[in-house]
């Protein structure tokens, strides 16, 4: 077991998540400094609308660095996608508000998400992939990680989110109090390319490289990547739901921002711990019995949470509405990571993990914000979140119910 390597894959891949979580966070102060309107819902669709329109490239990240880590290794991989990430947010760090260069500011904000998106389209299944690999009896463990280290950032940036709202002014935050995690991004970025620049490569893709794939399993790709998808799709619409958190409690339940941040660290908390435990269960009992029945709780509690933290909101219930989504949503994680490296044999994982999960993502996560304010603008239904949840699940129940009728994984 490479140490080394692990360390390489986690922290990588809780940079990437970081620098991703910090936008959605702070997406309400990027509206009023790069696209300012007399309509707050306006700029909020903007910013989402930018946040959401990076994850269109993730494809393409997704199937040319997933095919040169199928062929070059996971490590040069890994190593390629830590550098394009530091240059888009190097981009986000250093670029001026509207106030000062105008049109200018938008448009470098678009080509720094269009970056940073490219890279990530990359990251999840070269990263994944590179856990998996460690030890095939344990990859459950291993590959559960991957959403540890999400856990890990997303504690890390709701925990300086919410220090930076409450420790600093609003004019003070609009200045330069937003950059700060975007900086801190860069001070540990270098780090994480250096440590993967030097970590090894799995044993079970250089044992793979004189294998040949067959022709039977590339044909069975492209249904394998769509199922593999449609059983994403509730955990990307949960996890960047829950990146809505901060932005939902100021300006939907008028809570301020600290109230979402504290809910989010708490989630944030849960996702570090539990998909490990769960990861580790799966390769005892199996990937599916974990994944169905945090799947049918993600169906049946969304709803009527949200409908009774609208009701008369509180920072107390966004807390427990969090909570308790956190605890389902990692459980259902910790046995994904693991379901979606079974779905694929060596030669064609890191593909098949990179498209299985930015196909969901682009489909249904990255334009979650966009399209719950959007549906709150439309309808006024402050419980658009439950229901956008809710329809995830149904859409991954199906899948996974497809998955296992086929025998793909047990």
């Amino acid at each position: 077991m490479a140490v080394r390597g692990i360390v390489a894959a986690v922290i990588g891949n809780a940079l990437e998540w970081f620098d991703l979580v910090v936008y959605g966070f702070f997406a309400s102060v990027i509206a009023e400094l790069f696209f300012p309107s007399k309509d707050p819902h306006v700029g909020l669709l903007y910013a989402f609308g930018t946040f959401g329109i990076a994850f269109v490239v993730r494809p393409l990240g997704a199937i040319l660095v997933g095919r040169f880590a199928d062929r070059a290794g996971r490590r040069k991989a890994l190593v390629l996608v830590s550098g394009l990430m530091l240059v888009g947010t190097l981009m986000i760090a250093m670029t001026p508000p509207y106030a000062q260069v105008g049109v200018a500011a938008p448009a470098l904000l678009l080509a720094a998400r269009l970056v940073q998106g490219f890279s990530a389209g990359g990251e999840f299944g070269s990263a994944t992939a590179y856990l998996a690999e460690q030890s095939p009896h344990r990859r459950g463990f291993y590959s559960s990680l991957q959403f540890a280290s999400q856990g890990l950032s997303t504690l890390l940036a709701s925990a300086l989110g919410l220090v930076l709202t409450t420790a600093l002014s609003v004019e003070q935050l609009q200045s330069w109090g937003w950059r700060v995690p975007f900086v801190l991004g860069l001070a540990i970025g270098p780090v994480a390319w250096y440590i993967r620049l030097h970590a090894p490569e799995t044993p079970e893709f250089e044992a793979s490289r004189s294998v040949d794939s067959g022709k039977e399993q590339a044909a069975q790709l492209t249904s394998k990547v769509l199922a593999g998808s449609a059983a994403v799709v509730v955990a990307t619409v949960s996890m960047y739901l829950m990146l809505y958190t901060p932005t939902f409690s100021k300006s939907v339940l008028g809570l301020g921002a600290s109230v979402g941040f504290a809910a989010t660290f708490a989630m944030g908390l849960t996702l570090l711990v539990l998909p490990p435990a769960v990861g580790s269960l799966s390769d005892r009992i199996g990937r599916m019995p974990l994944a169905l029945a945090a799947g049918g709780l993600l169906l049946v509690l969304p709803v009527p949470l949200f409908l009774w933290l609208v009701d008369a909101p509180s920072a107390l219930k966004v807390l427990l509405v969090q909570s308790v989504l956190g605890l389902v949503t990692a459980t259902y994680l910790g046995a994904l990571a693991p379901l979606l490296a079974d779905l694929f044999p060596v030669t064609f994982r890191t593909t098949g993990l990179s498209l299985t999960y930015n196909i969901a993502v682009v489909v249904a996560g990255g334009f979650a914000p966009f399209a719950v304010t959007l549906i709150l603008k439309m309808t006024g239904s402050h419980a658009a979140p439950g229901f956008y949840l809710t329809a995830a699940a149904a859409i991954s129940l199906m899948a996974l119910a497809v998955i296992g009728a086929r025998n793909w994984v047990r």
